[in-house]
C-alpha cells in the first residue's frame, strides 16, 4: 500500500440514529438529566460506535507494540536500551502492569516486537521484526520509506486480529526506551515548537536531562526540516516503528468500525498523527487519561477531548487506558439496567 493510500483510507460511519436513541434513552431513565456526567457522553459516543442502543464492552483487545530506539544513543532515557527487551519478556511472562490490567478486564492481551537490537525468540510475542531499531534521528531519518509502510501494516494486522475476535473496543500500547523523546520530536515538528516546550521526562529523567533531551530535538528538526513534509513525512524522520504500528492502528479500527481507546502521551501523539491524517478518526477515540507527562495537557486540549481518568499516571504500556476501561462498562451498566421512570413508576 503507497502512502497515498494510508492518507485516503475511510472511515466507518458513526451512526448517529443509534446516538440519538441512547440519548433519549439516558432522558428516559431514574435520574436528573445530565447527571451521570461524562458517563453518559461516553455510553451515548460507544452507541453510535457501535449501532446498539445498548452497547456493550465486554470484548478488549489490547495489543503492545514494541521497538528500540536509535535515539536513546544520544543518552535521553533513565534507563538503559536492554530495558525494550526485558520489558517485552515481561510482558510475555505476564508481569506488567498491562498484562494485570489486562487479566483483570479478561481482555485478550498480545505484544508484537516490531525491532529491538537484540533479537527475542518467544512463543508468546509476535515477531513483526523490521529491522534492529530506529535510526538515530538526531543524524539520520528514523527509518525509511519500505519501514514505515510496514510499521503501518503491523498495526493494522493487530485490528484485523481485534476484528476477528468480536471485539468491542481496542487498545493500542507501547515500550520502547527513549520513544518519548521521539513522540516529543514528532509533536515540536507539528505544531512548529522548540523541544524546550515540548520534551518532558518520560521515564524519569532530571531537569539537565530534560534540557538535554529538548537540545537534540532542536538538533533533529533542523536536521530534517526540509523533510517534514506531511504527518507520515514527520513519522518516518522522527518517529519508531512502534508509534507508527499504533498509528496504522488507528487509522485501520476507525475504518473497520472499532472503538479504541487511547492511552497516554505517546498513544497521544501517535493519536494526533492519525487524525492529521484524517480528521474523522477521532470520532472513534476515547483518551483514556491524563498523562503526568507535561506535554500531554497541551495536546489534549488541542484536541478538545476530555479523558476519561486523571491519576497521574505516565507509565505507557497502555495501562492508563486499561484502567480507563471499567469506566466505559460502569456507563454501560447503567444505561442498560437502570430503570426508566415509566417503569419505575417514578413521576418525571
Amino acid at each position: 500500500m503507497s502512502m497515498a493510500e494510508w492518507e485516503n483510507r475511510e472511515v466507518f460511519d458513526i451512526d448517529v440514529a443509534a446516538s440519538e436513541r441512547a440519548l433519549l434513552r439516558q432522558s428516559q431513565l431514574t435520574k436528573p438529566p445530565g447527571s451521570l456526567g461524562e458517563l453518559e457522553d461516553a455510553v451515548v459516543r460507544l452507541a453510535g460506535m457501535q449501532g446498539l442502543d445498548c452497547p456493550a464492552c465486554d470484548k478488549v483487545h489490547i495489543t503492545v507494540f514494541a521497538a528500540d530506539h536509535g535515539i536513546a544513543k544520544q543518552n535521553v532515557s533513565a534507563f538503559p536500551q536492554e530495558v525494550t527487551r526485558q520489558m517485552i519478556l515481561n510482558f510475555a511472562s505476564g508481569g506488567a502492569a498491562i498484562t494485570v490490567l489486562a487479566k483483570h478486564l479478561n481482555a485478550h492481551f498480545e505484544v508484537v516486537n516490531l525491532g529491538t537490537v537484540t533479537a527475542i525468540e518467544h512463543p508468546s510475542v509476535i515477531n513483526a521484526f523490521i529491522g534492529p531499531g530506529s535510526v538515530d534521528f538526531s543524524i539520520d531519518e528514523a527509518m525509511s520509506a519500505q519501514q514505515l509502510e510496514q510499521a503501518l501494516k503491523v498495526g493494522c494486522e493487530a485490528v484485523e486480529r481485534a476484528k476477528i475476535k468480536g471485539a468491542d473496543l481496542f487498545i493500542a500500547g507501547e515500550m520502547g526506551i527513549a520513544n518519548t523523546t521521539s513522540a516529543s520530536a514528532i509533536m515540536a515538528a507539528l505544531l512548529q515548537l522548540p523541544g524546550e516546550k515540548v520534551a518532558g521526562p518520560g521515564t524519569g529523567v532530571a531537569n539537565e536531562g530534560v534540557k538535554h533531551k529538548a537540545r537534540v530535538i532542536d538538533q533533529a528538526i533542523n536536521l530534517h526540516s526540509n523533510s517534514l513534509t506531511s504527518p507520515l513525512a514527520v513519522l518516518r524522520c522522527l518517529g519508531g516503528f512502534e508509534i507508527a504500528a499504533m498509528v496504522g492502528s488507528y487509522l485501520c479500527a476507525a475504518e473497520k468500525g472499532i472503538a479504541i481507546v487511547v492511552d497516554g502521551y505517546i498513544s497521544t501523539v501517535a493519536a494526533y498523527l492519525a487524525i492529521q491524517i484524517n480528521q474523522d478518526v477521532i470520532n472513534w477515540m476515547f483518551f483514556g487519561h491524563h498523562s503526568s507527562e507535561p506535554f500531554h495537557r497541551y495536546m489534549i486540549e488541542q484536541l478538545n477531548v476530555k479523558p476519561l481518568l486523571d491519576l497521574g499516571m505516565r507509565l505507557g504500556e497502555g495501562s492508563g487506558a486499561a484502567a480507563s476501561v471499567s469506566v466505559l462498562r460502569l456507563a454501560c451498566e447503567l444505561h442498560r439496567n437502570m430503570a426508566t421512570f415509566s417503569d419505575a413508576g417514578v413521576s418525571q
